[in-house]
């Protein structure tokens, strides 16, 4: 058995912006993963990036939010207080992130993504909410965000239905 039959690969949100690691040519990072068929939870998990040039440009051109497919080897904690992460060797982006590039000077303004199950809510304070399925379908966009399990319910009655796409 070689090395490549142990690896791992996830898709899932880049979680927060990229920090540089221990040595200059690695980074780290978290992806969150969310809840599917065989991840009954959702779950954050840290990764470390050890080659330079990947390193180089997860740094540099990787933002918060992009959808990512990583592939590397699981490495479990050493101690009991240790952490399990992903040691990763390939990084693909799926779908880069649909968030502006935050304003550091103003945190009220900064837009932001969550993830509910198998939605992905982006709030935008200074315009539209928009709810999106893990499918891919836009479930729909309002302006007061306390209406987003409103949207949410009104999708899931009409794919119980058969009616799968979804609003724009």
């Amino acid at each position: 058995m070689t090395a490549q039959h142990n690896v791992v690969v996830l898709e899932g949100f880049l979680d927060e912006e990229t920090l540089p690691g221990p040595r200059d040519d690695t980074a780290r990072f978290r992806i969150h993963l969310a809840a599917d068929e065989d991840r009954v939870d959702e779950a954050v998990l840290p990764c470390v990036v050890a080659n330079p040039a990947l390193a180089a440009a997860v740094l540099n051109e990787r933002k918060r939010g992009d959808l990512l497919r990583v592939a590397g080897h699981l490495r479990l904690p050493q101690t009991p207080a240790g952490a399990m992460w992903l040691e990763v060797h390939a990084i693909d982006v799926l779908h880069p992130t649909l968030l502006p590039d935050p304003d550091p000077d103003d945190e009220e303004s900064t837009p932001f993504i969550e993830r509910y199950a198998s939605y992905v809510v982006i709030y935008d304070p200074d315009g539209l909410t928009h709810v999106w399925h893990e499918t891919g379908d836009q479930i729909g966009s309002t302006d007061d965000p306390s209406e987003i399990s409103d949207l949410i319910h009104a999708y899931e009655q009409r794919t119980a239905s058969g009616d799968t796409g979804g609003t724009t």
